[in-house]
């Protein structure tokens, strides 16, 4: 994908959805923190329905630890490889509890130290709770990324790094956003509805699905 058509791309959905938002539902940084833990593996829609009932009954690191963990193994047993998440995230709320007053850090190397927190939770945390220019590349973005040939890589940090050059600065806080919500809903992974797509002009897949 040329520059021109790069700048092109993104301005076509910042008019579609000039406001976007991670469909994670989430109150405060730790709350987000622990949906974006949760969500590994798993839909958006299945994080919410457990956390609807998690987080009022707790939503401060020090809350879940309370829980324990079988109690917080009660509330998010329906969402995948939960064995191995709450105990991470019993393990996060530690740190968090013992290293940083209670608080979500701010930077990456200490988000990156949470046990559970990988290089991409910490991108969606610093990019939506704090604002910082982070390109967190899920499976849909790394989708997107290379079809269009917006950015080409083997793994998903390689495609992070192209992102980061190749999206104009103006774009750079809501890309991700953009980009998942478009690998969710139109630039589908079996079936990319490419006569729905409104970016298609500036797309270089050339096997585009015809209409319907």
């Amino acid at each position: 994908m040329k520059t021109p058509a790069i700048e092109a791309f993104f301005a076509t959905l910042q008019t579609a959805n000039p406001t976007p938002v991670t469909e994670l539902e989430y109150t405060t940084v730790f709350e987000l923190l622990t949906a974006v833990l949760l969500s590994a593996q798993a839909t958006d829609v299945g994080v919410n329905k457990a956390t609807r009932k998690l987080f009022p009954v707790a939503n401060t690191p020090q809350a879940i630890l309370d829980l324990g963990l079988d109690g917080l193994e009660s509330y998010i047993k329906t969402i995948g490889l939960y064995h191995s998440k709450a105990k991470h995230l019993l393990q996060t709320c530690r740190m968090l509890v013992d290293l940083h007053g209670g608080q979500v850090p701010r930077t990456r190397v200490a988000l990156q130290a949470l046990p559970g927190v990988g290089r991409k939770t910490a991108n969606v945390v610093l990019n939506v709770a704090f604002g910082e220019p982070t390109m967190a590349v899920d499976t849909h973005i790394f989708r997107v990324s290379n079809r269009t040939g917006l950015a080409l890589g083997k793994t998903p940090e390689a495609v992070e790094q192209q992102l980061l050059q190749r999206v104009p600065p103006r774009f750079m806080v809501d890309a991700h956003h953009w980009l998942i919500l478009h690998g969710r809903y139109v630039c589908q992974a079996r079936k990319p509805l490419c006569w729905q797509c409104g970016v298609s002009a500036y797309c270089d897949f050339t096997d585009k699905t015809p209409t319907p």
